[in-house]
C-alpha cells in the first residue's frame, strides 16, 4: 500500500510535457485559449479500447479544436486501480476518465440496472441506452461530477477451463464475477462467484483458483484470457455500468466552444471513433475463435432456463431497492423501453411488468 501511495504522489507532483500534475492542471495553458487534459483509464494501454476508442477520441477532440484541447491518456493502472477510476476523475487526479460504477457496489445502486442481462452486441448501442436513462433517472446518482456518457458494455459470457453446455454443468464451478448481477445471475445457476481484478484472472483460471469467467469478448482479448479459458457459451451476462465522467472544476472552466466539442465527440465516443460497435463485434468474435476457443450456443429452451434465473435475479434486487425507498421497478421498465426502442432484449425483464 505504501508503494502504491508514493506511486500515486509522485504521479501527482510530476511535470509531464511542461504542465504539473495536480488538481488544476488543465490550465496552466488557458491563457493561451489552450487546454490540456489527463484522460485516466483502467483499460489495458495495448488494449483494443485504448487503441480504437480512447486515443482516436482524443485526436478527434484536437483536431475539431484546431489544437486547442491537448491530452496526455494514463492507461492501465497509472493512476490507481480498476475500482479506483471515478474518484480520479471526480477528486482531480485526472480531468476525464472511464470508470465502471459496478465495482464500487452499493455506491450507483440505480445505476445497475445497465447491467442487467441484454443482447447487446456493440457498445455505440450500448451508449444510446446509457444516455437515454442517465437523461431519464440516473443523473440523479452523479452529483458533483459532469457525465459526457453512461454505458452498459457489451454481452458478457461465459468463459471457461472446460466446457460447459447446460445448468447442471455449472453446479460447483468458481467464476470470476464483474460484480453487479452477473455475481447474483452466477450464484442462481449453481456457480460460486469469486471478485478479482481482471489482471488477476488469467493466473487464477490457469492454477485453478477459479474455473472461469463471465465478462465481455474485448477484454478476452485484451488479457488473453482465450489463452487459458478456451470454451465460450454464447448467452448474455449482461456486463457492468460503465461511462466517462469529467472533474467538475475542469468543465467549468473550460470554454464554450471546447465543451461543444468535447460533448459532441465524447457523448458516443464508441460511434465517433468507430471502436468497438456492432461491426467491430463480428471482428472481436472472429478472432477469439481463430484463437482456438469453441464456442457453444445453447438450445432454446435451455437458454430460456437461464434467463428464468436472471428474471428472479431482477425481481429481488427491484425488490431490495424498494424496501430502502428507491424506485426499482421503475428504473428497470424504463430501462426496458429504452431497449426495445433499440431493438434490444433486456432478458432479465420480468415479462409481467409489461
Amino acid at each position: 500500500m505504501c508503494e502504491g501511495l508514493t506511486r500515486r504522489k509522485f504521479m501527482r507532483d510530476s511535470v509531464i510535457g511542461g504542465v504539473v500534475l495536480g488538481t488544476g492542471l488543465a490550465w496552466s495553458q488557458a491563457a493561451h485559449g489552450q487546454t490540456h487534459l489527463r484522460f485516466s483509464t483502467w483499460h489495458p494501454p495495448l488494449s483494443r479500447e485504448v487503441k480504437t476508442v480512447w486515443e482516436p477520441m482524443l485526436e478527434e477532440m484536437k483536431k475539431r479544436s484546431q489544437g486547442k484541447i491537448a491530452s496526455t491518456l494514463y492507461a492501465g493502472g497509472a493512476l490507481g486501480k480498476g475500482p479506483e477510476h471515478y474518484d480520479i476523475a471526480a477528486k482531480g487526479l485526472s480531468d476525464m476518465g472511464y470508470f465502471t460504477a459496478t465495482w464500487t457496489p452499493g455506491r450507483f445502486p440505480l445505476s445497475d440496472v445497465l447491467s442487467l442481462a441484454v443482447w447487446v452486441d456493440g457498445k455505440d448501442v450500448g451508449t444510446d441506452i446509457g444516455n437515454a436513462m442517465y437523461e431519464r433517472i440516473l443523473h440523479r446518482e452523479f452529483k458533483g461530477v459532469k457525465i459526457i456518457e453512461l454505458n452498459g458494455c457489451i454481452q458478457s459470457f461465459l468463459w471457461t477451463k472446460k466446457p460447459v453446455q447446460s445448468l447442471a454443468d455449472m453446479k460447483g464451478l468458481k467464476i470470476r464475477s464483474p460484480g453487479g448481477h452477473q455475481t447474483h445471475y452466477i450464484k442462481a445457476l449453481g456457480a460460486e462467484p469469486v471478485f478479482m481484478p481482471l489482471g488477476d484472472v488469467y493466473m487464477a483460471i490457469e492454477t485453478g483458483t477459479v474455473d472461469g469467467l463471465v465478462t465481455c469478448p474485448p477484454l478476452v482479448l485484451a488479457y488473453k484470457l482465450y489463452e487459458v479459458a478456451k470454451y465460450g457459451v454464447v448467452t448474455t451476462f449482461g456486463c457492468v455500468t460503465e461511462g466517462v465522467v469529467m472533474y467538475e472544476k475542469t468543465w467549468e472552466k473550460l470554454p464554450e466552444d471546447q465543451k461543444r466539442i468535447i460533448e459532441a465527440v465524447g457523448r458516443n465516443p464508441f460511434r465517433t471513433t468507430g471502436g468497438l460497435t456492432r461491426a467491430d463485434y463480428q471482428v472481436m468474435m472472429k478472432e477469439i475463435v481463430e484463437k482456438g476457443v469453441k464456442l457453444h450456443t445453447p438450445p432454446s429452451d435451455e437458454v430460456e432456463r437461464w434467463f428464468d434465473q436472471f428474471r428472479e435475479v431482477t425481481r429481488k434486487w427491484v425488490a431490495d431497492l424498494e424496501a430502502k425507498g428507491l424506485p426499482g421497478k421503475e428504473v428497470v421498465k424504463t430501462y426496458n423501453e429504452e431497449c426495445e426502442k433499440r431493438g434490444v432484449r433486456c432478458v432479465a425483464f420480468p415479462p409481467e411488468w409489461k
